[in-house]
C-alpha cells in the first residue's frame, strides 16, 4: 500500500465508519509506475443517508482536500449508501 493510499484510506475510515471501502491505485494507467497521482474510490457508509449523490460526492471531496493540493491529480469515486441499489447490482 502506497503513503497516499494509506492516508487515503485512513481519513475515510476515520470519517465515514464505511462498511466497504475499496481504493485502487490507477496511476500507472495514466502517470507511470510508481506514480500516486490517480485513484478510484468506492466508499459506502451509512452517514451518506439521506444526502444527494453529489452531496456525498462532495463529503468525500473535502476530506481529500489536502491529497487534491498535493499532487492528487483525479479522484474517481463512488460514494453510497448500504442501501443504495447501486452498491447491490
Amino acid at each position: 500500500m502506497s503513503s497516499r493510499e494509506f492516508r487515503i484510506r485512513e481519513v475515510i475510515e476515520q470519517a465515514l465508519v464505511p462498511t466497504l471501502l475499496e481504493i485502487e491505485n490507477e496511476s500507472h494507467m495514466h502517470s507511470g509506475p510508481g506514480s500516486e497521482t490517480h485513484y478510484k474510490v468506492l466508499v459506502v457508509s451509512r452517514k451518506f443517508e439521506g444526502k444527494s449523490r453529489i452531496d456525498r460526492q462532495r463529503m468525500v471531496n473535502d476530506l481529500l482536500k489536502p491529497e487534491l493540493q498535493s499532487g492528487l491529480h483525479a479522484l474517481t469515486q463512488k460514494a453510497l449508501t448500504p442501501r443504495s441499489e447501486e452498491h447491490t447490482s
